[in-house]
């Protein structure tokens, strides 16, 4: 038997409000809601992000344009605009900083 990926869990400094912003990004629900963690999963931790993250989800869409517009109304930020291997993408931030990518 392999093993599979159960869980991509996020630390952050408030679960419900960041599981609420990656809820109306992804239409996903939660399972479970407590003030420490929300299981899509958000886990709270005492301290703040202070560097890049290493891991990070990467979004794609039929209209970019349209979906950073959506997002950035959600609270994201948008970071930097890339290209590369044949391809393009634009770095965000969701509310508490992490990095994700749209294409």
């Amino acid at each position: 038997m392999t093993a599979f990926v159960f869980n991509v869990t996020f630390d952050c400094a408030d679960p419900r409000t960041l599981s609420a912003f990656w809820t109306a990004v992804t239409g996903y629900e939660p399972t479970e809601v407590r003030d420490d963690f929300v299981h899509l999963l958000f886990f709270k931790v005492p301290e703040p992000k202070t560097v890049k993250n290493r891991m990070h989800v990467d979004l794609a869409t039929r209209d970019v344009e349209a979906e950073i517009a959506r997002l950035v109304a959600l609270g994201a930020s948008e970071i930097d605009r890339r290209d590369g291997n044949g391809t393009r993408w634009v770095v965000m931030n969701d509310p508490e900083g992490n990095e994700f990518c749209i294409g």
